[in-house]
């Protein structure tokens, strides 16, 4: 993005109107720290994306005359003088926040829902929102355009009314409709990346569950699996899909389950089972990783790739996240290190946030992870969470390099490194000119 260009802050209304603020500036925050976007944290805001409010927050900006970061109370008094609100927007699929919404957090009234907030600004001579995120994935099947419900409803009832008695395919025909999943959606459109949720249980509390929360806390974004699908209900669902879908991904470890490592016996029988029925497609493994053994167990069944969910490589920072229960980050990092050792295709679900992943120190140690345990690819997935309410659990304090510095510097000190934001099939572990395929264009 050109300097040239004049972003102006996006705000909102009481009544949750959306309009540029002439006055100010756009800001973003990364960590606690209100500043204006770089040039290389900026991108045209992608297709799909969407605007929301952060309600009774009041936005920052910079003020269009001094610079200076500055909060907005009210509306200009010829706009009507009325309370403001700082507004979101949560990105599409494939890409990567830079910078927080710049708002007053202290001020916020009530514990906002689990959606990944990032900072939008509106281009005076483009006249369009750009947001500030970059791309980290390729792939557009993620795309909202893909994902039409005209055609989805009479496959799910076609699907249920073959399959009475399989509690998989309801649950999944449940999440395709009601929760707008979109790996759900591709089971029944025979598509691409399709879920195989398994565990009704965890032994992680994660501040960000989206399947289990506190009652204290917000609402989780959808109602956990209750039971445990059996060998058959499994093969039933996956196998079909395997044999015959486009880009064929089965995966274990869904949102609306907890960790499926717990349940690592019964999925290794079912996928020694569907490795009998058919060589084909690919089957992955999303988990906390917390059981090694688990994970010899399951490569020797037949996965073929794994990904392990972390927010930090820092121990102190990841118990503040996830709050384990029976299990140690050692135990993560062993993981790690078996499932190389077992030739799994290995990443990482790296829960991001911009002055926590963007630290000297965490990225000092993830680049010695990566380096240490072979790891395939980093998916960069942004964190859904209050700001303030992950600020207070891992004592954010200031800010870090910057995602986009934070994302470079891994390139370049560990060139071997992939970035995405989705699984892959086995034959795209590899893809050609993967080791400069960076940075991506937006």
């Amino acid at each position: 993005m050109s300097r040239s260009k004049t972003i102006l802050a996006v705000v909102a209304d009481e009544r949750g109107e959306v309009f540029e603020y002439p006055e100010l500036r756009m800001a973003g925050m990364n960590g606690t720290v209100a500043r204006a976007p770089r040039a290389d944290e900026l991108i045209p805001l992608p297709a799909g994306s969407r605007l929301f409010t952060i309600p009774d927050t009041p936005p920052i900006g910079l003020d269009a005359k001094t610079r200076k970061v500055r909060t907005v109370d009210r509306l200009p008094r010829e706009w009507g003088g009325g309370k403001i609100q700082a507004v979101s927007a949560f990105l599409t699929p494939a890409f990567t926040r830079t910078l927080l919404p710049a708002a007053d957090y202290g001020r916020k009234g009530v514990t906002l829902p689990l959606w990944s907030y990032t900072a939008v600004g509106w281009c005076v001579e483009e006249e369009r929102f750009y947001a500030a995120a970059v791309r980290v994935d390729r792939n557009e099947q993620w795309e909202p355009r893909h994902f039409d419900d005209r055609t989805l409803d009479p496959l799910v009832r076609q699907i249920l009314k073959t399959h009475p008695q399989n509690r998989l395919f309801e649950q999944l025909a449940r999440c395709a409709v009601d929760y707008h999943c979109f790996a759900a959606k591709n089971l029944f459109l025979r598509r691409w990346e399709a879920p195989l949720p398994t565990s009704p249980v965890c032994n992680s509390r994660c501040l960000g569950c989206i399947s289990l929360q506190e009652s204290d806390c917000c609402p989780a974004s959808q109602d956990r699996i209750t039971f445990v699908p059996t060998v058959e209900e499994l093969c039933e669902v996956a196998v079909p899909h395997l044999k015959e879908a486009e880009n064929a991904i089965v995966s274990f470890g869904q949102g609306c389950e907890g960790d499926p490592i717990l349940q690592w016996s019964t999925i290794s029988a079912a996928v020694r089972e569907m490795r009998r029925q058919t060589s084909h497609g690919t089957i992955n493994f999303n988990s906390n990783a917390s059981l090694p053994d688990a994970v010899d167990a399951l490569a020797q069944a037949g996965i073929e790739s794994i990904r392990v969910s972390l927010n930090s490589v820092r121990e102190e920072q990841y118990n503040a996240y996830y709050r384990p229960k029976g299990y140690a980050f050692a135990d993560v990092r062993e993981s790690l290190r078996r499932a190389k050792a077992n030739g799994l295709f290995t990443m990482l679900n790296y829960l991001v946030y911009p002055g926590v992943s963007d630290r000297e120190e965490e990225v000092s140690r993830l680049i010695e992870v990566v380096q240490e345990l072979g790891v395939d690819l980093i998916q960069m997935r942004n964190l859904s969470i209050d700001p303030t309410m992950y600020g207070e659990a891992l004592q954010v304090q200031g800010e870090g390099m910057g995602m986009k510095t934070m994302l470079d510097r891994v390139k370049r000190e560990a060139p071997r490194i992939q970035f995405g934001y989705f699984n892959r099939t086995r034959e795209n572990f590899f893809p050609a000119g993967y080791e400069t395929d960076w940075p991506l264009p937006a």
